[in-house]
């Protein structure tokens, strides 16, 4: 019995196996979302190791390289090269560039995990109780919903006050209505079932319903809608930083890259303009393919399609 067990141990594969098999299945089958997927691990990349992969600060001024062409290098270092180039005032567009992708996945991901939280707890709660509870709930999402995006989060920056912690608040408040409308249909379907009704009968309280049997099955439209919503947040942020009421300076964010001399210089510096709009597209476009993938795979109505 021992060596059958050990035989089997022995041709059981190991976890790095196992994962690139699982890895390889998954592109073959969902090739969008694998490339989504890349796409998105490689800007997690490139922000996580900002400061391992610059060797330029994104703020100092270097005046007698400003404007200089990308793989271009330095007057004064001939031994350092500019991947990306510099902008008006010398500034290693790379080095602004890795940090702006921090700035842009902070703020994207903080804000959905704020937003969509808090509109998926509201959705559940609206579900469960309904009557006067839903009314309330659904009459200010119809408020928030009825304000377009960048007003509602121009107006919420305006007032709370240009932080970093405040933008990702008023993204993040944009972000509530479609993950409560989401999470409160999956919810109204979930709470007619009969293990539901079984719960009820054996005496659970609505918060034990709510947490154990209603919240689970709202896990997989969550993470679809969450997923599609961190494009918009990133674009929202973006958006916010090119009006001027986004990141604060001289910290480098993607949107206020594209702002200000991106514009005056754009004809005799076009790359000023170019790596920053790649950037946001490239991080957009990865999220809703990935996005879609995970739509296609946790929907029951799509698999096998």
């Amino acid at each position: 019995m021992s060596t059958e067990l050990a035989q089997i141990a022995d041709s059981t594969p190991s976890l790095p196996i196992r994962l690139l098999s699982a890895s390889l299945k998954f592109t073959a089958r969902r090739p969008l979302a694998a490339a989504g997927l890349f796409i998105i691990i490689i800007m997690c990349f490139m922000a996580a190791a900002a400061e391992l992969i610059t060797w330029y600060d994104p703020i100092e001024w270097r005046l007698f390289d400003k404007l200089q062409s990308p793989l271009s290098s330095s007057e004064r270092e001939p031994f350092s090269t500019f991947l990306m180039g510099t902008d008006d005032k010398g500034r290693d567009i790379w080095a602004q560039m890795a940090i702006g992708a921090q700035v842009s996945l902070m703020v994207g991901f903080l804000s959905v995990a704020f937003g969509s939280g808090l509109g998926g707890v509201l959705g559940v709660i609206s579900a469960w109780f309904g009557g006067k509870t839903d009314q309330i709930i659904q009459r200010a999402m119809d408020a928030l919903m009825s304000i377009p995006t960048l007003i509602l989060a121009l107006a919420v920056t305006s007032v709370l006050g240009q932080t970093i912690e405040n933008i990702i608040v008023a993204v993040g408040i944009v972000q509530v209505p479609r993950a409560n409308r989401v999470v409160r249909a999956q919810a109204l379907t979930v709470k007619e079932t009969q293990y539901v009704d079984a719960a009820r009968a054996i005496g659970a309280n609505n918060i034990r319903i709510m947490v154990q049997h209603i919240t689970p099955q709202c896990v997989a439209p969550f993470l679809i809608i969450a997923t599609s919503a961190l494009g918009i947040a990133i674009l929202t942020e973006a958006s916010l930083s090119y009006l001027g009421l986004g990141v604060p300076p001289p910290r480098p964010s993607w949107g206020g890259m594209l702002s200000g001399a991106a514009r005056d210089y754009f004809i005799l510096a076009p790359w000023m303009a170019i790596w920053p709009g790649v950037g946001l597209s490239l991080s957009v476009y990865g999220f809703n393919l990935f996005g879609d993938g995970l739509r296609d795979a946790l929907d029951p109505r799509l698999r096998g399609t």
